[in-house]
């Protein structure tokens, strides 16, 4: 990053953003990408582009977009959501029987279909390659768009052995994150067709994420598609050991299908700890995890954790747990 060749991003004159976001776009199968400063701008970015105020948004139940970006959609873009399915995931049945046509006098018409993946709130879970192709075959037959928050995509990629544009492939816009398992410390890209990055690019600037001499991060994205994507493989299967020890706890609601990557959402049945209990005593014992609701914990495995510290974190956690 210290020695990242720089130059003013807004005029298209910083070579390392540059290389960054046509080294996406290949990967993602797009024609352009756009780096952005966050996750949450580059959804953002998304339904400003997709959509008009007074429309609807089709996607998956507790999606990030809906649960963890402070009403963004609806401040920025002016539309409303519709939630379906469970646990993240909904098929194209799904989707269709929440389709609303345009010109209807009453119903909000359905602009936009979203996809996350992985999901976040669902456990770090890969939505099933399938329902997404025929969700968004369904969509545009429909004249909708669809987007897919793809800030953990790598992962599904990953778990799933699938490549990065095999899974983007279907959607119109795709959005990856480098802040998350690839270890950046900043950083999102939106991929898509060029015209539509075109405009991103204003709305990037509506939403104050246009920087100048930004080659700086963008060279630890690079570094990080070089060294860090073919060890993700390593978080899932840490996370997979947490995920054991955690689910033989008393009191613990652990449904091990769901981790299938990085991220472990456990919840604490009646008669034990709170969420906020659990999270001061395993902090206490060295350990760091999030509480994601009043019984709801979550872990997540990372690069800067390795197989010795999650094996040791493993009993630690439970017996926060057991108290």
């Amino acid at each position: 990053m210290a020695e990242a060749e720089v130059g003013d991003d807004q005029y298209g004159e910083d070579p390392t953003i540059n290389r960054l976001e046509e080294r996406i776009a290949l990967l993602l199968g797009k024609e352009a990408a756009l780096f952005v400063p966050s996750g949450t701008m580059a959804n953002q970015i998304g339904l400003k582009l997709l959509t008009h105020p007074g429309d609807e948004v089709v996607l998956g139940e507790e999606s990030h977009i809906v649960w963890h970006e402070a009403g963004a959609g609806a401040a920025n873009s002016g539309v409303q959501f519709a939630v379906v399915g469970e646990g993240g995931l909904f098929a194209e049945a799904d989707f269709r029987a929440a389709y609303k046509p345009p010109g209807h006098m009453v119903y909000p018409p359905t602009a936009l279909v979203a996809i996350e993946n992985t999901h976040n709130r669902g456990g770090g879970i890969v939505f099933p390659q399938a329902d997404a192709a025929a969700i968004c075959a369904a969509a545009r037959a429909l004249g909708v768009k669809s987007y897919l928050d793809g800030a953990r995509l790598w992962n599904a990629a990953i778990a799933g052995g699938k490549s990065l544009s095999e899974l983007a492939r279907p959607f119109d816009l795709v959005s990856v994150a480098l802040s998350k398992g690839l270890g950046c410390p900043v950083g999102s890209v939106v991929a898509g067709k060029g015209d539509d990055i075109a405009r991103a690019q204003r709305v990037r600037r509506m939403f104050g994420g246009a920087m100048r001499q930004a080659g700086i991060l963008a060279a630890a994205g690079v570094y990080a598609l070089d060294h860090n994507l073919e060890r993700l493989a390593e978080d899932h299967a840490n996370a997979r050991l947490i995920a054991e020890t955690l689910a033989g706890v008393k009191g613990v609601r652990l449904d091990l299908a769901t981790v299938q990557t990085n991220i472990i959402i456990f919840r604490m049945a009646e008669g034990a700890p709170d969420a906020a209990s659990v999270v001061a005593r395993a902090r206490e014992r060295g350990v760091l995890v999030s509480a994601f609701g009043p019984r709801i914990g979550r872990a997540v495995t990372h690069l800067d954790v390795g197989r010795e510290e999650c094996r040791r974190a493993a009993p630690l956690l439970a017996a926060a747990i057991k108290g």
